[in-house]
């Protein structure tokens, strides 16, 4: 087993260790654990993005440095990131995006394709570009915010053809947020593919939900 391997797989051990044990500590030390195991497993999965991305981590890395992030307190949640949340509830609503923050502290758009593009194609499709105007624009108005954009595909079609539309569909919209003025170093980009679908394949609905772009948000803590 490699450094990198071991160092990853301890990393998670440990946070899922702290994670199972929050019923007998307080709440700083819950929130701490909870954190840890949220980044480990953030980490994880960032390192496991598909190849073409601008990560360039291994899964075993990521979760190492994610497990990290997460012990220090991962991400806060600071005004301009409730100010953020807030901008894009207002921005889609009845659009069908979901805005959540999540339980490390990161701000979740999950775009389904039916605003953000057409089947098979990694064209930016006209009402996602109005969302993506008012992300930007946030974005600039918290320069200590970092992203993640990450692409994904239904079952239809074989890796070889969902593996890159995942990942230039994730590349479009970090054009896109470059364009309106947002700095290319905050932003990383993946795809997954088919791989981590969020509804069963068989249905068209399935489908349909599983087509999607999922943008992070996080300011983490150091940057404060």
């Amino acid at each position: 087993m490699n450094r990198f391997l071991q160092r990853g797989t301890a990393a998670a051990l440990a946070a899922a260790v702290l994670a199972t044990g929050c019923a007998n500590m307080n709440e700083t030390q819950s929130n701490t654990a909870k954190g840890a195991g949220a980044g480990a497993a953030a980490g994880a999965a960032l390192g496991a993005l598909t190849a073409g991305g601008h990560t360039g981590r291994s899964a075993a890395t990521g979760a190492a440095l994610g497990a990290g992030l997460g012990a220090l307190g991962a991400y806060v949640w600071s005004n301009k990131m409730e100010q953020q949340k807030q901008t894009m509830q207002r921005a889609t609503e009845g659009t069908g995006v979901a805005v959540t923050q999540t339980p490390d502290n990161q701000l979740k758009l999950n775009i389904p394709s039916d605003i953000s593009f057409a089947t098979g194609r990694a064209d930016i499709e006209p009402n996602f570009r109005a969302i993506l105007d008012q992300f930007a624009n946030g974005l600039k108005q918290n320069p200590a915010a970092t992203v993640r954009v990450i692409g994904h595909t239904d079952s239809t079609g074989s890796d070889a053809i969902n593996n890159p539309l995942s990942v230039e569909r994730a590349d479009s919209v970090r054009g896109y947020l470059m364009d309106r003025g947002v700095s290319g170093a905050a932003i990383a980009t993946a795809g997954r593919g088919s791989h981590e679908p969020i509804a069963s394949n068989a249905t068209e609905a399935g489908r349909a939900q599983n087509r999607r772009v999922e943008i992070f948000m996080g300011e983490e803590q150091a940057a404060r």
